[in-house]
């Protein structure tokens, strides 16, 4: 391990401040060294600071459901509702539309979303608003604490996340070489590191952005959802558990706009440290911060849904949802091939015009 001096580490100024950062680099971030057989944390300090740690915002899901001329048998809709979890809190949600419907939880996840039906032959669009008030903090790792038999939920493949697969063989191997040993934390490290080193975020041609391990590994390229599947292909081989949580980006850089489309991210367990979030996609766009987006999720984010291959109650027939962001649309029981509009907008507000 480098020798840090007490200043490098936990800075200059009064005596409490110190002492404050002390107790936080206790708590945050010593379960996650794990020093065994290593010399250097595989876990860095710059995980653990930042001056944004909360944010309120309000968040505008807007989306139209095209006029259905000549359907006569039911239109089931679907849209996902946002969790509430550690880091999330949702101060206010509102539905605006004419629709009849309710708020219903998927069985696998625990994933809530809006059930309604769509009359049949409907001759005109139907226009649906989402708007939540939401409080966003920092995630860290070892925020979120589950027992084994909760996070062994996430070693099982998925249809487009393959585990202890051969093609996962060579890249396993150069893995392994640079993380020896039995620590899982190192290990991961090493994963998400060959993941940010050897995957280009890049949208070309077809393809990319259905969250799949075999492409990720033949083209080497693609956007968040391919980063992090392989990701958790690979950790999930390792025996370590991995969880695909998928939502939206929340811009620092302006206080309000419209937002392109969805973001995902990554968290995996670790005994007696619990969960841990990483952001690969987002390493890779931002070098300078690989650092630290292993370890925490910064208050840019906005937490949906969890969890890959859904299905959404007994009204859903067809094929399970490979993740679920967009509204989804069955009619007679199967996906419907129609365009559903949608725009995203988001707005910081303060803690007075939450209320």
């Amino acid at each position: 391990m480098p020798e840090y001096g007490v200043e490098m580490m936990f800075g200059n100024g009064p005596i409490f401040l110190r002492c404050l950062r002390i107790v936080a680099f206790i708590l945050f971030v010593w379960p996650l060294v794990g020093w065994a057989d290593e010399t250097t944390s595989p876990i860095h300090e710059a995980a653990y600071t930042s001056t944004n740690t909360e944010r309120i915002f309000q968040f505008e899901y807007r989306f139209e459901v095209p006029p259905l001329p000549g359907v006569t048998g039911p239109a089931h809709l679907y849209v996902p509702v946002a969790m509430e979890t550690s880091a999330q809190e949702i101060l206010a949600f509102e539905i605006e539309t004419d629709l009849e419907g309710s708020i219903e939880t998927e069985n696998e996840y625990g994933n809530r979303y809006w059930h309604a039906i769509v009359p049949p032959g409907r001759q005109v669009p139907t226009p649906v608003v989402f708007s939540y008030t939401v409080k966003r903090r920092i995630l860290r790792a070892g925020d979120v604490h589950d027992d084994e038999e909760s996070a062994a939920q996430y070693l099982s493949a998925n249809s487009r996340v393959a585990v202890a697969h051969p093609i996962l063989e060579p890249i396993l191997t150069e893995i392994r070489s640079a993380s020896p040993g039995s620590n899982q934390t190192a290990r991961a490290r090493a994963i998400y590191d060959w993941v940010v080193d050897n995957v280009e975020y890049k949208k070309v041609g077809t393809g990319w952005g259905n969250g799949d391990t075999f492409w990720a590994c033949n083209e080497r390229y693609g956007n968040c959802t391919d980063f992090h599947s392989l990701f958790i292909s690979l950790a999930r081989t390792e025996g370590i558990p991995a969880r695909f949580e998928m939502g939206f980006p929340i811009p620092t850089d302006r206080k309000e706009g419209v937002i392109s489309g969805y973001h995902c991210w990554v968290e995996f367990w670790l005994p007696d440290v619990g969960w841990v979030p990483i952001d690969a996609s987002e390493a890779f766009q931002h070098p300078e911060k690989r650092d630290l987006f292993f370890g925490m999720h910064p208050a840019d984010r906005f937490h949906v849904t969890t969890g890959r291959d859904l299905r959404l109650g007994p009204d859903h027939h067809d094929r399970p949802l490979n993740y679920f962001i967009y509204p989804y649309l069955e009619i007679d029981g199967k996906r419907a091939e129609v365009e559903i509009s949608k725009e995203f907008h988001y707005r910081d507000v303060t803690e007075e015009e939450a209320l």
